[in-house]
């Protein structure tokens, strides 16, 4: 007879979903007592309508841009140089992965002495921080993907180690989200898919992640089963709100899944978006089948579920592995990480990295550099032998 681990569970995120709903921004920096915002997103926003109306509905707000697709330290310390040279009050983190990320780390930087990296996601490094100069955010996610609007951490590029770092702090999560699909619309067919995948990747991950967390585990599989129903929908009609609306709950239900852990996906995808610069959600849907094939024997208990949930013709780790590769080539994912740019030129590096990334702990199997090696050199290649 199995005894339940301990487990710290913690689903206080508010969201206000549905179409329409960034028009209750105002109401939103009210409620949380922001008077003059700034708008963090990334440059790829900077001109786009959904911003300009974002200003006009909050006249006091400024805007912040200067925001990679990998964010990096500099952008954090220019968009904490634009916080406290407009006097601001908080953030509103607006878009995808890396203007929501950097917006809260921007609010959680704007109040503290110490430097940047001093609040890794290492040990009990957060309770180095100021809870009190963590100033106040509203997250208005703009694709299905990361799930960032409802985490307590940013991912940010040190761009002098490569090295992608979390930066963890409990009250660094939003006080409150606008989901609102509208804004999910314009989303291109690949950039939906892509995103769409990396939610399934957290839920998946999560789900296959060891530990005793059975609320973790019911949302993951009820994400799962989301995105296998709408994302072929949200990539073949974009204009589909309810799919759109679907997608992105079950983004939020991705990341609040994975507080019970990760795994190799992203151990490895980290490192590989770091150097190569590859879009995050891509690289982690082109590299899940080879994990899979390498966790086969430590997750063929989970994947009878997932098979159950997800409907699937075959049950079982194979059953789960076919329909990952389908539905990849339905949505348009390449199936090696040859196909989008990364190449074998630092592999040993690649491993390394990974095996000291803070997801590798969360894989069903221990994983070392020379195993997630092996699976990278494999992504690579296409080959899902896993023969290095």
């Amino acid at each position: 007879m199995s005894i339940p681990m301990k487990g710290n569970w913690n689903y206080p995120t508010r969201v206000w979903s549905g179409p329409g709903r960034i028009s209750e921004l105002p109401k939103a920096c009210e409620e949380l007592g922001i008077v003059r915002p700034l708008i963090v997103t990334d440059s790829g926003l900077k001109d786009s309508a959904m911003i300009r109306k974002a200003m006009s509905l909050v006249p006091m707000a400024k805007l912040f841009a200067d925001v990679r697709g990998n964010p990096v330290a500099a952008n954090v310390e220019a968009g904490l140089q634009a916080y406290h040279a407009g006097a601001h009050d908080g953030v509103i983190a607006f878009g995808g992965g890396s203007g929501l990320d950097a917006g809260k780390v921007i609010a959680f930087m704007s109040g503290q002495l110490r430097p940047l990296w001093d609040f890794e996601d290492v040990g009990d490094w957060w309770t180095r921080a100021d809870p009190q100069g963590i100033a106040p955010i509203v997250a208005v996610p703009t694709t299905a993907g990361t799930g960032s609007e409802v985490g307590r951490a940013g991912v940010i590029l040190n761009e002098e180690t490569h090295q992608k770092k979390i930066i963890f702090h409990p009250k660094m999560m939003p006080g409150i989200v606008i989901a609102d699909p509208e804004l999910t619309v314009g989303l291109p067919a690949r950039i939906t898919a892509a995103t769409g995948f990396d939610a399934f990747v957290h839920c998946f991950e999560a789900f296959c992640a060891p530990g005793f967390h059975p609320l973790a585990d019911g949302v993951a599989l009820e994400g799962m089963r989301l995105i296998k129903a709408y994302l072929p929908r949200a990539v073949k009609m974009g204009s589909d709100m309810e799919a759109r609306s679907r997608m992105l709950a079950a983004a939020s239900m991705g990341a609040t899944a994975f507080q019970k852990g990760l795994g190799a996906v992203h151990a490895i995808a980290h490192p590989v978006g770091s150097f190569f610069d590859t879009h995050h959600g891509l690289t982690n849907a082109v590299i899940t089948p080879y994990v899979i094939v390498h966790n086969r024997e430590a997750i063929t208990e989970r994947m009878k579920v997932v098979a159950r949930v997800l409907d699937l013709p075959k049950p079982g780790v194979d059953g789960v592995l076919d329909w990952v590769l389908a539905f990849r080539k339905e949505l348009g994912i390449p199936h090696s990480l040859g196909e989008i740019g990364v190449t074998l030129r630092n592999p040993e590096e690649i491993g390394r990295e990974a095996a000291i990334d803070p997801s590798a702990g969360g894989n069903p199997i221990p994983v070392d550099a020379a195993t997630l090696e092996r699976i990278f050199r494999s992504a690579v290649k296409g080959d899902l032998s896993l023969k290095s």
